[in-house]
């Protein structure tokens, strides 16, 4: 073998090792650009407010192997619905599937989602989002996306209720509407969703505001009587992260996480409106009665509803409330 044949052998196998290197480094970097988030639901695992979240990991973890992971942990029995909003802020976990009255001890103003009739993509397009994110990351969360829309809330009750009046009863409320059932009369009880079966069966409550949607994961069906229409307010479920988390993720993180947020609030608002019908039914051959108010009283229901809505809100946010009020009061 000549000097000239050893040396060309020689290069080979450096380079072949250089080669090997690079690519090993290549690997490594891809693998190092990879996160893996800790995520957790307000709600039970498998329920209805938790299954747009779940198929938005579900697509994640499919879709963005190399770039975004997401451990799922589960619902309330991971961590209570409500200390995930500090346990966002403090990085306990990194995202959670959540609403805004469940975050309204941190960021109040964000219970403007449910008072307004705008959908998100109106209030991403016009800037609102962007101003209610501001108060948001001062908090140290971020919304991210909406898993939950075009739904209204209604109240159901044990008790016949034919007027804009809800003296004497007592209903179960999550904060979005305390001012409005107080401005009619109730006795207001907040608690988690996961207590109000007991609730409605031992009598400590009459009744309870919740999204039409839902009632059947939770067994709530077996121990209600009546719906009270008109409905009221519109859904907001959303997904929320740890504001330290979403500014430590890389550009190419975040746009493959957006992607999939654009993706899931394309398709809410069709699959909201089929599976409305289908509850619907669902509550009718359940036994549950449909009360419907007068046009009178539906006018002075609503506008209690609305009214006391945007005065608390106001009065709890004086400064950042009216801007809210001024863009998303259903005019």
């Amino acid at each position: 073998m000549t000097p000239s044949t050893i040396r060309r052998g020689t290069l080979r196998a450096t380079l072949a090792a250089a080669l090997a290197s690079s690519l090993t480094l290549a690997a490594l970097g891809a693998q190092a650009q990879e996160i893996t988030l800790r995520a957790v639901s307000g709600f039970q695992e498998g329920t209805y407010f938790s299954r747009n979240f779940e198929r938005f990991v579900q697509r994640v973890n499919a879709e963005g192997k190399g770039i975004v992971q997401i451990n799922y942990l589960g619902g309330p029995k991971a961590i209570p619905t409500f200390e995930q909003a500090n346990a966002l802020r403090s990085g306990v976990v990194d995202l959670a599937n959540s609403t805004a009255a469940y975050t309204a001890s941190l960021v109040p103003e964000g219970l403007a989602l449910n008072y307004t009739d705008k959908k998100m993509a109106d209030l991403r397009k016009d800037g609102t989002m962007e101003f209610l994110n501001s108060l948001y990351l001062e908090k140290g969360l971020y919304y991210f996306a909406k898993t939950g829309e075009g739904i209204q809330y209604h109240i159901f009750s044990n008790k016949p209720i034919d007027r804009a009046d809800l003296t004497g009863l007592k209903i179960r409320i999550a904060p979005i509407f305390r001012d409005f059932f107080t401005k009619l009369g109730a006795s207001v009880v907040q608690m988690p969703p996961g207590e109000v079966y007991t609730a409605l069966e031992r009598g400590v409550v009459d009744g309870y505001g919740w999204p039409l949607l839902g009632i059947f994961d939770n067994g709530w069906h077996e121990k209600t009587k009546y719906r009270i229409d008109p409905g009221f307010y519109s859904l907001e479920l959303g997904i929320v992260f740890s504001a330290a988390t979403w500014k430590k993720l890389t550009p190419a993180q975040r746009a493959f996480l957006e992607k999939q947020g654009a993706i899931l609030e394309a398709e809410i608002n069709e699959i909201s409106a089929k599976d409305a019908a289908v509850d619907m039914k669902k509550q009718q051959d359940a036994g549950i009665q449909v009360i419907r108010l007068d046009p009178a009283q539906s006018k002075a229901y609503l506008a209690a509803a609305y009214g006391s809505a945007w005065d608390g809100l106001v009065k709890t946010s004086p400064v950042n409330g009216p801007k809210l009020r001024a863009t998303m009061e259903p005019k």
